[in-house]
């Protein structure tokens, strides 16, 4: 018999007891998978009713199949759902990971440099703009940062390749021997920038544009709101240009072409995706040290029942209290207290001394050390976040997510040069147009 929450092997005498559901009887590890089932039983077992693998309707007169899996008969509407039921039937049985939890989703997110955001799931800081960090560690947390670093290389890289003709296309008077003038003409360039500059803007730079926003909304202007303004006003400006380049009068003209500025943008973009690519694989290698601490922790533990019979156990379904056989060799599984038994623990994970402790009853274990030598019965103390390896764990992010004195002081620039800059070139453009030589309104713009 399996739990139907976390799948693992239980009898009607496992410790999380029993329940009914539809005139049958489902027997659990842990009380917590128990109260998971109840609270909503259907997530947890199949409609006979209904292709465990698609959820379509089936019935006896009509499917394409069927399959019997300890006891139960599985219907099925294909037989590429068939296929798939009988490889890996716990996959469709129970598909819920550990990932998968309310509690997962609700963990906290803060940003590193304003530690006073806090919010639940991930996303970015209203202030600043940076992606928002869990509060704690998870060892799913390198799968998503890896993902994170593949999509910054795809678009610094994509970027990259596409802005490199756009600055050759628009400086190519300016460097020796090389020259479109003969073959290609001033419109049909124009369009080429047009057609290479967008997915660099848009597609690879689209992040900096809704972070821009975000900063506006928020009142909290920093260096995204700059990127929007400047990439975004050179891009607006250029496409005008592209698309209707008679809505502009003679002194916007040189050589009677309207200049454009698309290689500007795509390049600012190009660059600042370079930035967030290295800031990103910097943060990668920093977080690996939580990685290897996570890693550390035992993954299952034989816990002894009330019966004296053994059964193996996830670490997240044991409880405090429940007694856990540790046997030669095995890491021991969660901090508690030896009732029975002696050994020698190699506890160099925690002091860095080579030579094992000897241990015996009433004496205190720490979870991740390895047992060498004896076999020991102990009582779980500590489970979860309570544990020392999570303290340390927790310690770890947190240095990592901590500032330095000096990062304090470029907040504070940050939030006055912002606005300085921006005000800076509205007082420019002004001037300029007032004040400047002909053509005033072209200089004021391209200042500005």
């Amino acid at each position: 018999m399996q739990d139907p929450v976390c799948g693992m092997q239980v009898t009607l005498e496992s410790k999380g007891g029993t329940t009914l559901w539809q005139d049958e009887t489902y027997a659990f590890c842990s009380e917590k998978c128990r109260e998971k089932f109840v609270a909503k039983p259907e997530t947890y077992v199949k409609d006979p009713s209904k292709d465990p693998v698609c959820g379509m309707a089936v019935s006896k007169e009509k499917n394409a199949g069927s399959h019997t899996h300890e006891g139960t008969e599985y219907l099925f509407c294909s037989s590429k759902c068939r296929k798939k039921f009988v490889a890996d039937p716990d996959a469709y049985l129970h598909p819920q990971p550990k990932t998968s939890d309310p509690a997962d989703k609700s963990r906290e997110y803060t940003c590193p440099m304003h530690p006073e955001i806090v919010q639940q799931g991930p996303g970015s800081c209203p202030k600043c703009g940076m992606d928002l960090e869990p509060m704690s560690a998870s060892a799913d947390d390198a799968e998503e940062e890896e993902a994170a670093i593949r999509s910054l290389k795809r678009k610094t890289v994509v970027a990259g390749v596409l802005t490199l003709p756009v600055l050759l296309l628009a400086f190519d008077s300016m460097i020796p021997g090389l020259s479109f003038e003969g073959f290609l003409s001033a419109k049909l360039q124009g369009w080429l920038e047009l057609v290479l500059a967008t997915p660099v803007i848009l597609w690879a730079g689209g992040m900096f544009f809704s972070r821009g926003w975000q900063s506006i909304v928020n009142r909290s202007l920093n260096m995204f709101t700059l990127i929007m303004l400047g990439v975004g006003a050179a891009y607006a400006y250029s496409i005008v240009a592209v698309l209707f380049p008679d809505l502009f009068p003679e002194s916007f003209r040189k050589q009677g072409e309207v200049a454009l500025y698309f290689e500007a943008g795509a390049v600012i973009t190009t660059l600042i995706l370079l930035g967030q690519w290295l800031e990103a694989r910097a943060r990668r290698q920093t977080g690996k040290a939580v990685q290897s601490l996570l890693s550390l922790a035992a993954k299952t533990a034989h816990r002894v029942r009330e019966d004296g019979e053994e059964e193996e156990v996830e670490i997240d379904a044991i409880e405090k209290g429940d007694r856990l056989r540790v046997r030669p060799g095995e890491k021991i599984p969660l901090d508690g207290i030896i009732l029975d038994g002696k050994s020698t623990i190699d506890e160099s994970m925690l002091t860095g001394e080579p030579i094992p402790v000897e241990k015996g009853e009433d004496d205190k274990v720490i979870g991740a050390t390895v047992n060498q030598t004896g076999s020991f019965v102990m009582r779980a103390e500590a489970v979860g976040d309570e544990t020392m390896l999570s303290q340390i764990v927790k310690m770890v992010a947190e240095a990592q997510r901590s500032r330095a004195p000096i990062q304090k002081l470029a907040d504070q620039v940050a939030g006055y040069f912002v606005p300085a800059v921006v005000l800076t070139a509205l007082i420019a453009f002004g001037v300029w147009a007032a004040f400047g030589p002909a053509p005033a309104m072209a200089y004021a713009i391209v200042v500005a």
